[in-house]
């Protein structure tokens, strides 16, 4: 089962036994529906960063919710969906926008079988269920459409649902909100928002947790080459940083979808091209990233080479 999955992959992680323990007892003491159980994550990857998960678990094991911050490509989402599947907890993920209101997020009354219902939203399931709620990008949406959000988040722990009742919160319930800085559309988050979480500062990933990353993902890849992987991300980065390209290039998700290309037999530099180059639409700053890759993938390098399998 993927929680089990986890539990043993922080246990080598060397997350304190303490916590791991603690987090063991909220899983049993918090039981599951069984029609919840499909929405349980099964994590595609998993975050890499020891401080950061014990940070983000002791943070959830007392009942408070987490604000993810940070730049691109620092796993918020992948972090979001492992704590899901680390507490084996149903998981909804709520996409917030310009347009996001109060009804899209606890619900609004619909017609049905001849009778006047409340279609409920994703913040009431989590609320019932004891789900885990992931706020995507939550700069991106109104101020205003977020103030139903505060009794939720607060102490009350409570959803007034105009028309119907209040609904307490499920003691397992938590949110976690993600938030990008400098993204077109994102806003100052408010303040009376930002006090009801705890924040963690997403770390940029290091050269040897991404080389962990790739190695667990992709087991047969050999270890000179997921250093190299894990080298021009990072190569990518800096010049990102010294502003001699844009961001578009540093997608750590393009990365692993050109690797996993690479597996299934395409040829190195053109699987590259597809998940990392092509997200350039500037010439310029395409062949900047075309040399960064050249100099460490030669033209003719295929999979028999990179793969011990």
């Amino acid at each position: 089962m993927a929680e089990t999955e986890m539990m043993d992959f922080l246990k080598r992680e060397g997350v304190s036994d303490r916590i791991l323990s603690e987090v063991s007892y909220f899983r049993t003491y918090y039981k599951l529906s069984p029609d919840m159980e499909r929405r349980v994550p099964d994590p595609m990857y998993h975050y890499y960063g020891t401080d950061v998960w014990e940070k983000a678990l002791s943070s959830l094991l007392v009942g408070e919710h987490l604000l993810l911050a940070g730049p691109k490509a620092t796993g918020k989402n992948v972090l979001a969906q492992d704590l899901a599947a680390v507490f084996h907890r149903p998981e909804w993920d709520i996409s917030l926008y310009i347009n996001t209101d109060a009804a899209s997020l606890i619900g609004a009354d619909t017609f049905e079988n001849g009778a006047v219902r409340l279609r409920k939203g994703p913040i009431l399931r989590v609320a019932e269920e004891g789900g885990f709620g992931v706020l995507d990008e939550i700069n991106m949406a109104r101020n205003e459409s977020l103030a139903v959000m505060h009794a939720v988040l607060d102490f009350r722990r409570v959803i007034d649902v105009p028309g119907y009742d209040r609904i307490s919160l499920n003691e397992a319930s938590r949110f976690i909100a993600t938030m990008n800085y400098g993204y077109a559309g994102t806003r100052e988050l408010n303040e009376a928002l930002a006090s009801r979480f705890l924040i963690i500062q997403m770390p940029v990933i290091s050269e040897e947790n991404l080389n962990k990353l790739i190695r667990d993902k992709f087991p047969t890849i050999r270890e000179e080459y997921a250093a190299q992987f894990s080298q021009l991300f990072h190569d990518i980065r800096r010049k990102c940083e010294g502003g001699e390209i844009s961001t578009k290039a540093l997608d750590l998700r393009g990365l692993m979808a050109s690797i996993n290309l690479i597996s299934h037999g395409l040829k190195a530099v053109d699987a590259i091209e597809l998940g990392i180059v092509n997200k350039c639409f500037d010439e310029y700053e395409r062949q900047l990233v075309k040399d960064m890759i050249t100099v460490r993938f030669p033209a003719d390098l295929t999979r028999d080479k990179i793969f011990t399998d």
